[in-house]
């Protein structure tokens, strides 16, 4: 069974930083591409960054390139979303899946990221 657990949200000021984490089990995070999404209320769920299982580079939706870093850890089945100088537009619910799709069938519970002074 395939669970994804994102962790690592909270109340942050504008300009701010935050890492999500998303612990991955029931499959080898090392021969899947991990993508992070966003949905904030009102809004359809968006792609924020994804990378691949293997040397291309990742990708970033244009609102967070330059400040957002993907990254995982393969031996801790782990993925991370390095989030710096965040923006009230950055408030939302994120996701992980093990799918740069937004069709993906798996997905964690989410965790949430409010961005306010």
């Amino acid at each position: 069974q395939v669970q994804l657990v994102e962790s690592g949200g909270g109340l942050v000021q504008p300009g701010g930083s935050l890492t999500l984490s998303c612990a991955v089990s029931g499959l080898r995070l090392e021969s899947y591409a991990i993508g992070w999404f966003r949905q904030a209320p009102g809004k359809e769920r968006e792609r924020v960054s994804c990378v691949g299982s293997g040397d291309k580079p990742p990708s970033y939706a244009k609102s967070v390139k330059g400040r957002f870093t993907i990254s995982r850890d393969n031996a801790k089945n782990t993925a991370y979303l390095q989030m710096n100088s965040l923006e009230p537009g950055d408030t939302a619910v994120y996701y992980c899946t093990p799918s740069c799709l937004p069709t993906s069938n798996y997905w964690g519970q989410g965790t949430q990221v409010t961005v306010s002074s």
